[in-house]
């Protein structure tokens, strides 16, 4: 383990349970890894994951790191770039873009994909172009969008690539605004779940185009408008369900980025790889179903309960407690009476002073028997000064000790001494 990760195994009461802490890492990881079976629920898609929308707590996932083609859920992150370019005053519904002989026959009517069959050499509003990508999925707004806003595919692509980083996607790469087959457009379930949350909770206004049934679109010069219905086929399945995005390659299958709402919950599931439209239909719901119906909210931590504490190197304390933000929730199964859960304080240390109240620290990581993994931030709950100059050198000593220590304890257990 990098000795710059510090991590604390610790037992909790959480409340009417007890959480029983296992003391080694490698066990811990090796609960992490989960598959298509998982607390007695299996799907066929060959990549999955379940996410509480609220918390980012991941209640199910199947090879959910696994990088593969996204179709058109990739068009999420067309969206983000255009909601993100709207938030900040960059561009305004209104804005009208050309169609071009590019967009029109790489994503428009003669390619026989998905298409909004906006007409050469007319003009688009944003807000249709925006409709006709999260209702139609359409590749000829994507690539009018792209035109428009960064003078083509590629230079918006890297716009995708650049966005997905600041939010933290780490391993998403873009190489086009449609999804359609490229080397570089890949994506995880893990991350399209991540990109879904990033847009239901940082755009909630223009959320709503992704739970839109209809969209009428009547372009210049055509005496009846198109009518085109939403490709999601969750909407009208009666769970809740208000977004967000199908896809299909012939090279990775069908997929869904799926969320709904019950009781006040939301929840996003991701399905990929399947064989059909009619499996990732009941697939989507059977998971999110799944999960509204077992698992639920329990309370670990008071708002100003000390949740462990982090090592800070030269300071005028050795630790600094650590609370959540409020009070601290995790979702967790409902109807274990005893769950077996596990949880961990991670933080990059030792600390270096000065710390100040409230600095996010690290997190609290908890994740149960059936795989659900909750993430935790966590602050500190006091200041730490710099300690005197002797105080920081002693504290240098005692820390190049440990390691001494613990490396000369790994040399003899590795000769098998």
């Amino acid at each position: 383990m990098d000795r710059n990760n510090r991590t604390m195994c610790f037992q909790i009461a959480l409340r009417r349970s007890v959480l029983w802490v296992v003391s080694f890492l490698a066990v811990f990881s090796t609960l992490l890894l989960s598959s298509a079976h998982s607390a007695g629920f299996s799907t066929k898609a060959k990549q999955a994951i379940l996410m509480d929308a609220k918390s980012g707590a991941v209640l199910f996932q199947h090879n959910a790191d696994e990088l593969v083609a996204p179709a058109s859920m990739s068009k999420l992150m067309t969206l983000a770039v255009i909601f993100d370019a709207l938030k900040k005053g960059k561009v305004a519904l209104t804005d009208t873009y050309t169609v071009s002989e590019h967009a029109w026959r790489t994503g428009g009517a003669p390619s026989r994909t998905s298409a909004m069959f906006a007409p050469l050499n007319k003009q688009v509003s944003l807000e249709d172009l925006i409709k006709g990508i999260a209702i139609q999925s359409g590749n000829d707004a994507c690539i009018i969008v792209a035109e428009g806003m960064a003078g083509g595919e590629a230079a918006f692509a890297k716009r995708m690539t650049a966005l997905a980083r600041k939010i933290g996607l780490e391993r998403s790469t873009f190489g086009n605004p449609t999804g359609l087959p490229h080397p570089d457009q890949l994506m995880s379930a893990r991350e399209i779940a991540k990109l879904a949350r990033y847009i239901i909770l940082e755009y909630p206004e223009y959320y709503k185009y992704f739970g839109m049934k209809k969209f009428p679109y009547q372009p210049e010069g055509r005496r009846r408008p198109y009518a085109f219905f939403n490709r999601n086929p969750l909407l009208s399945v009666g769970i809740g369900a208000d977004g967000l995005k199908t896809g299909h390659l012939e090279v990775s299958g069908y997929g869904l980025v799926g969320s709904a709402v019950q009781d006040g919950r939301r929840l996003i599931a991701v399905v990929h790889g399947l064989k059909s439209k009619k499996e990732r239909k009941a697939e989507g719901r059977k998971l999110l179903v799944w999960g509204f119906q077992n698992f639920t909210k329990h309370k670990l931590f008071d708002a100003d309960e000390v949740v462990g504490t982090a090592r800070v190197l030269g300071g005028d304390k050795f630790y600094v407690p650590l609370k959540g933000d409020g009070e601290i929730y995790v979702v967790l199964p409902k109807f274990p009476k005893n769950p077996k859960l596990y949880a961990e304080v991670r933080y990059k240390g030792p600390l270096k002073p000065p710390v100040k109240k409230g600095d996010k620290v690290g997190i609290l990581r908890v994740t149960s028997a059936s795989n659900a993994v909750n993430e935790i931030p966590l602050f500190a709950a006091e200041d730490v000064e710099e300690a005197s100059v002797v105080r920081r050198g002693l504290d240098t000593l005692v820390i190049l000790g440990f390691r001494w220590a613990s490396d000369k304890a790994s040399e003899l257990i590795g000769r098998g001494s």
